[in-house]
């Protein structure tokens, strides 16, 4: 079911949350911006969300003439439908300078050739219709090269795996409470982020923006400043990744 975020004056924000159904595959939520005409998808995915995506996609957009495909890194549930992408639109793809020659892989030779717009480190504003979104540095959470999409003027952050929490219910219900959802959020967050290290810096620099809604790539999403507010304070003090590994970790069974 496709569910408006935000929509005023042209500028649209729709979430796709249950394109994989089932055993499939990991569920994961696809999200379609349209400013003035102009379109992005962000996270698109695999093989497993294509088609469905693309159907849903229609009601809003001609999708031939589509945009921008945004990356947030390199993950198939991210972005392995690439080569269908570039071969049924006319998009290009807004990815991670770092992975820029990895996810050609996922393509047929050729197919990437200047359609690629590498995201530098430290991040950029990349045009949409009369506005921009922001891509923010996200680096080891949990890619390597990872970012996140910020829209100025919903105040949407779109966190990618950042506040990933896959328990069960409607994954269309904002999160009430993090006690809520903490069962299935934790383990995941302390084995896919990197470290406090970065979790503290992603968090001091979120903190710049004025977010009022993350909205991560698989479960529920956090509305409002008051739940935004306990879910950074939470992240700024989780232990994660190399901060729980010891010597036990390492060894020859």
């Amino acid at each position: 079911m496709a569910v408006e975020l935000y929509n005023q004056g042209g500028h649209i924000i729709v979430s796709f949350s249950d394109l994989v159904e089932g055993d499939e595959g990991v569920q994961s939520n696809q999200f379609l911006v349209v400013i003035d005409n102009h379109a992005a998808i962000i996270d698109p995915g695999g093989d497993l969300t294509y088609t469905r995506l693309h159907m849903a996609l229609s009601k809003y957009i001609n999708v031939k003439d589509l945009d921008y495909i945004f990356a947030s890194h390199q993950d198939p549930d991210i972005v392995a439908s690439i080569n269908r992408w570039l071969t049924g639109t006319n998009c290009k793809l807004v990815c991670p300078e770092v992975w820029s020659r990895f996810i050609p892989h996922f393509s047929r030779v050729g197919k990437t050739t200047s359609r690629i717009i590498s995201i530098p480190d430290r991040g950029m504003d990349v045009p949409l219709g009369r506005h921009h979104l922001k891509a923010i540095p996200a680096h080891f959470l949990h890619s390597e090269g990872n970012f996140q999409f910020y829209d100025p003027i919903s105040k949407i952050l779109f966190s990618g795996d950042m506040g990933a929490n896959l328990g069960p219910g409607d994954y269309d219900k904002p999160v009430k409470s993090l006690d809520e959802i903490m069962p299935y959020m934790e383990g995941f967050h302390k084995r896919y982020m990197n470290g406090n290290k970065v979790c503290r810096y992603w968090v001091k620099m979120v903190r710049t923006l004025d977010v009022q809604w993350i909205v991560p790539q698989h479960g529920r999403s956090f509305i409002g400043k008051k739940i935004v507010a306990e879910f950074l304070n939470w992240v700024e003090q989780l232990e994660c990744g190399v901060d729980l590994m010891t010597q036990d970790d390492y060894r020859v069974s």
